[in-house]
């Protein structure tokens, strides 16, 4: 069961019990830690540098002056067809000039984004098939995700999508967005 109550962090070091796998993915110079870092760094609790960058570079206008209102990192959201919930790095909540905006972040420092759909497809798990089945008609993806995209990527763009939409229902957001960037 996926709990719905979240309690405010005092550092960086409180994301690491977030994780799935703790002792595998807390390390220095990676992306969990990084991401943890440059979260909790701004002291007007404002976006991350890079990611004020990024929505800035999007000149949409639903993401001018947007303002954080909060940050959920490790978001968990059950879907079909795996074991475990799927986490996405920070579900963040915003209000820009057009209402809310929830933006689903994923960050990557010097990783490889794994095997492609078709490898994974491949694998012939159900449970591979059964997901991306969920995400295409939940997000109304007229056609199969190519199978050269790479399933890391697949799922992380379906995936907090899927979240995105589920959390922006349910804060009655106008908009929705999930950028993927790399973290430096």
């Amino acid at each position: 069961m996926v709990k719905r109550i979240f309690v405010p962090t005092e550092s960086y070091r409180d994301w690491q019990r977030l994780l799935a796998k703790p002792e595998r993915h807390w390390k220095a110079g990676y992306s969990a830690m990084t991401l943890a870092r440059a979260w909790e760094e701004p002291a007007d609790n404002s976006f991350p540098p890079e990611v004020a960058a990024a929505l800035r570079s999007s000149q949409a206008s639903e993401l001018t002056n947007l303002s954080l209102l909060l940050a959920l990192p490790e978001y968990q959201v059950a879907l079909p067809g795996g074991d475990r919930p799927s986490q996405t790095d920070v579900l963040a909540i915003a209000r820009g000039d057009d209402g809310l905006v929830v933006i689903a972040v994923e960050g990557k420092v010097d990783e490889p984004f794994g095997p492609t759909v078709g490898e994974k497809h491949a694998e012939r798990s159900q449970g591979v098939d059964e997901r991306l089945q969920f995400l295409s008609d939940c997000l109304e993806i007229p056609e199969p995700i190519a199978e050269s995209v790479r399933a890391y990527a697949s799922h992380r763009i379906r995936t907090p999508g899927r979240r995105t939409v589920l959390c922006g229902r349910c804060c009655h957001a106008r908009s929705l967005l999930q950028p993927i960037g790399q973290v430096v």
